[in-house]
């Protein structure tokens, strides 16, 4: 599972291949936190993270939507995926 952006201590990867399901998500890690965070709305739908760390999860996936789409398209077909700039 690729690692597609890190920032204040939290790691955000997307898993490739046919068999990822939908909706649109990534996986984000913080500490001993784990959550599946749906790309469209930014919610936590799996898991569970600080509400700090939520709230910059969230932020970030607002400012890259239209490239975690595009990574999203590109894990489904198999194929390498682009870092996306973290939170600044």
């Amino acid at each position: 599972m690729p690692t597609i952006s890190m920032f204040y201590g939290i790691i955000v990867r997307m898993y490739c291949g046919k068999a990822e399901h939908n909706p649109p998500h990534v996986h984000v890690y913080y500490q001993d936190f784990r959550a599946v965070v749906d790309i469209g709305t930014g919610d936590v739908r799996d898991g569970k993270l600080p509400p700090r760390q939520q709230r910059l999860v969230a932020a970030w996936v607002e400012l890259h939507r239209e490239e975690l789409q595009a990574d999203w398209e590109l894990a489904a077909r198999g194929e390498e995926l682009f870092r996306i700039d973290p939170l600044r």
